[in-house]
């Protein structure tokens, strides 16, 4: 890779920053599908050793941009650009920083130091490189288990011959190699050890699964526990609580009576309408699904979607959302994205709850039990 040392035009840097909007299923050349390259070498080691991170999240399948992003020496889109960084490349993450200049065409002002310069923090998920010790075998009793991906990346080797699904299909035509990302949830129901002595997990979408079936490393994999769906504040008058979103600020905030207990940047839809006004009943709760959909208004296609919680006809819900980290900003195609933590504290938080098996559950007497969300539109 080679510095360019020159200035980036605003329109680059505007253009650049729409990549992601409606393309989220394109993933980095790195190898062929039926090989797994990830191992328990690379993910210690080959990650950049610092305690937070910053993966480039961007993805574009008209493939103009490569999912290129610039590095500037300086937080500030007019300035000398250090190199294009490409698609998955992680940083160390060492502070965010705002803007030496700013500019009004870009709602976000936050960059990110990295060791090499600065790069615009909405190109970048934050996240860290900790490997587990895998399980050798399934816990007794259980026919699988939910776990979380904790490293920036790790490689799938789809097990079905052909794909199925919209983004597997796009990975094959591209030749593209299809990872999973940091917070990531799936489900794991097989474990083997390779021809190297690792260990792999057979992990696939186990709700709104066409049929594709992945092996990846399973040091890559945290099991989740009773802890992480434990309820926050059970205690509480479920009638009480209340979760607020505003489209005009990009906010969330949930309240239990009149008392503010958790907020939180958002983002939510595109264009007018895609997240719908008014008050809404919460109806199905997941640890991890599927999301996907092909109309005029918006085309999707992702896995792992973690601590997804709906609330409204069309399929919108509160989700985290790995593929950027440009919340405060309308982005998505009518669901609130949040941070997956985020995302994971309102999943515990909201009424009902849902027990870890099988980790979904649809609520159907709305008149009790279910949190509202309201959405709201100050301007």
């Amino acid at each position: 890779m080679t510095s360019s040392n020159r200035p980036v035009s605003r329109r680059d840097f505007l253009k650049l920053a729409g990549l992601g909007l409606g393309a989220l299923a394109m993933r980095p050349l790195t190898s062929r599908l039926d090989k797994i390259q990830t191992s328990r070498v690379m993910l210690l080691t080959d990650f950049p050793q610092a305690d937070m991170l910053g993966r480039n999240c961007t993805a574009d399948t008209s493939m103009q941009w490569g999912g290129t992003i610039p590095i500037m020496a300086r937080p500030d889109v007019s300035g000398t650009k250090v190199r294009d960084a490409h698609r998955d490349e992680v940083f160390p993450w060492v502070k965010e920083v705002s803007a030496d200049n700013i500019d009004v065409n870009l709602p976000n002002q936050r960059w990110v130091e990295t060791p090499e310069g600065y790069i615009h923090s909405l190109y970048l998920q934050p996240c860290r490189n900790l490997p587990n010790t895998p399980l050798s075998t399934l816990p007794a009793g259980q026919t699988g288990f939910w776990a979380e991906v904790t490293v920036p990346y790790v490689d799938l080797s789809m097990e079905n011959p052909a794909p199925v699904s919209g983004w597997m299909k796009d990975h094959v035509t591209y030749n593209l190699q299809p990872r999973l990302y940091y917070a990531q949830v799936m489900w794991v129901d097989q474990i083997r050890k390779s021809d190297s002595g690792d260990i792999q997990y057979h992990v696939f979408d186990r709700y709104g699964n066409p049929g594709d079936l992945f092996w990846a490393e399973g040091v890559a994999f945290r099991p989740l526990t009773e802890e992480d769906i434990s309820p926050i504040n059970p205690e509480v008058d479920p009638a009480t609580k209340k979760i607020i979103v505003n489209l005009s600020y990009q906010t969330l905030t949930c309240k239990e009576s009149d008392r503010e207990v958790y907020f939180c940047r958002v983002s939510t839809g595109m264009l007018e309408g895609m997240t719908p006004l008014g008050e809404h009943p919460i109806s199905w709760k997941l640890i991890s699904i599927r999301m996907a959909a092909n109309t005029v208004a918006s085309s999707y296609d992702l896995p792992g979607i973690p601590w997804t919680t709906f609330f409204a006809t069309g399929g919108v819900a509160i989700h985290g959302a790995t593929s950027h980290n440009d919340f405060g900003t309308v982005r998505s195609h009518g669901c609130v994205n949040c941070k997956p933590e985020d995302a994971k504290w309102i999943f515990r938080w909201s009424q009902p709850t849902v027990p870890l098996e099988p980790g979904s559950l649809e609520w159907h007497d709305w008149s009790t039990g279910s949190t509202h969300v309201i959405v709201e539109d100050t301007f």
